[in-house]
């Protein structure tokens, strides 16, 4: 089994690569191969909502001049997916809320290529604020139909400057309790494939509220 984490900071190595460092360390301690795509430090343009995904049906965003198209592939061949993101503004860092717009974009015009997969999020910040950015990344994962991993509290970390996080103590025990309690579902997912089969995707029912 493999788990793609999408690491949303611009610091290659802050506070956010290092709560997804501990959980891949307890990811890998139960047999789970993992892996950090950081995309906080690229140039990733919003969705235009032009359509083309849905069109074209080929799993990409038009656009194919940053990681966007890369990644999805990636996250789609995986078993679970982790969004995490620093906080800015009491909400996701810019960078990836464009990434997150345009990758779930894709995969929902395309079949739903998230869909029953297993995913968790994951806020670091200095202060305030991560209520609401997690809220904003479990918007992601709901919307995709995904299997939700939880843990002991909100999934928020805290920690400024970089190896801050290892201060949070709270912190460092909710992402570990995530890490585990993600491993498990991913394994009862495994488990029940071949005897439990999973509900039919509905076709999409779409209404517009402005008569």
């Amino acid at each position: 089994m493999q788990v793609i984490a999408i690491n949303g900071s611009p610091r290659a190595r802050g506070n956010t690569n290092a709560a997804l460092e501990l959980m891949g360390a307890r990811l890998g301690a139960e047999g789970i191969g993992f892996e950090i795509i950081q995309v906080g430090q690229e140039r990733i343009r919003g969705c235009l909502s032009c359509g083309e995904c849905g069109r074209r049906k080929d799993g990409k965003c038009v656009f194919d001049d940053d990681p966007v198209n890369g990644a999805v592939a990636r996250m789609a061949a995986a078993d679970g997916i982790v969004l995490a993101s620093p906080v800015h503004y009491s909400g996701l860092a810019g960078a990836m809320k464009c990434f997150l717009d345009r990758a779930f974009v894709v995969a929902g015009a395309n079949g739903g290529l998230f869909r029953h997969k297993a995913g968790a999020a994951l806020v670091v910040l200095r202060r305030s604020g991560g209520s609401a950015a997690l809220d904003g990344l479990y918007h992601y994962l709901a919307y995709a139909e995904m299997l939700l991993a939880t843990s002991s509290y909100w999934n928020i970390a805290h920690g400024s400057s970089p190896g801050e996080l290892a201060g949070d103590a709270e912190g460092l025990q909710i992402v570990e309790v995530l890490a585990g309690n993600l491993a498990w579902l991913l394994k009862m997912r495994e488990l029940s494939r071949s005897s439990l089969p999973e509900p039919p995707a509905a076709a999409k029912v779409r209404t517009n509220f402005v008569r």
